[in-house]
C-alpha cells in the first residue's frame, strides 16, 4: 500500500513538472491538468477506502464531477481557439 502511495505521489510530481515545462500546445497542458485530477481522484479513493469514514464517501464523486466539467470547458476552449487562430499554439495567442 505504501508503494502505491509513493508511486502516485511521484506521478503527480512528474505531471506538475511537465505542466510547468509545457508551453507549446494548449491541448497538452490541459491533458496534464486532467492527469493530475485523475491521480488526485485515485489517491482520494484510496484514502477513503482505508479510513472507512462515512462522511468522506461522496468526495471522490464530487472531485470526478468537477474534473469532468473542467475538461469539458477546456475542450470547448481548445475548439474555439483552433477555429479562430487555426492552431492551439500558446505562442500565437495574445492573452493580454
Amino acid at each position: 500500500m505504501e508503494l502505491t502511495k509513493i508511486t502516485l505521489f511521484m506521478a503527480f510530481t512528474i505531471t506538475i513538472t511537465s505542466l510547468s515545462t509545457q508551453q507549446k500546445h494548449l491541448m497538452l497542458a490541459l491533458m496534464c491538468v486532467e492527469t493530475m485530477m485523475l491521480i488526485m481522484f485515485t489517491m482520494l479513493v484510496m484514502f477513503t477506502s482505508t479510513s472507512m469514514t462515512l462522511s468522506q464517501i461522496p468526495m471522490p464523486t464530487i472531485l470526478l464531477t468537477i474534473s469532468v466539467c473542467g475538461a469539458a470547458v477546456g475542450l470547448s476552449l481548445v475548439v474555439a481557439i483552433t477555429r479562430t487562430h487555426g492552431n492551439d499554439f500558446l505562442k500565437n495567442l495574445n492573452l493580454l
